[in-house]
């Protein structure tokens, strides 16, 4: 699996900034961070019933 590397990451920037212009990339980071940290609070708040159920049961032998 090839890995994004600091170039790949720089041309990611400069894509982003000729597309969405640079009055909105402010406001375009600020929503990504705001659903990233809802979608990590989502995954943390899983209550101790539903964490049960993912784990695999232990088998007895």
């Amino acid at each position: 699996m090839p890995s994004v590397g600091p170039m790949e990451i720089v041309i990611a920037l400069i894509l982003a900034l000729i597309v969405f212009g640079p009055k909105r990339l402010p406001d375009l980071g600020r929503s990504v961070g705001k659903g990233m940290r809802e979608f990590k609070g989502a995954l943390t708040s899983a209550t101790p019933d539903e964490q049960a159920q993912e784990r695999p049961a232990r088998e007895h032998t």
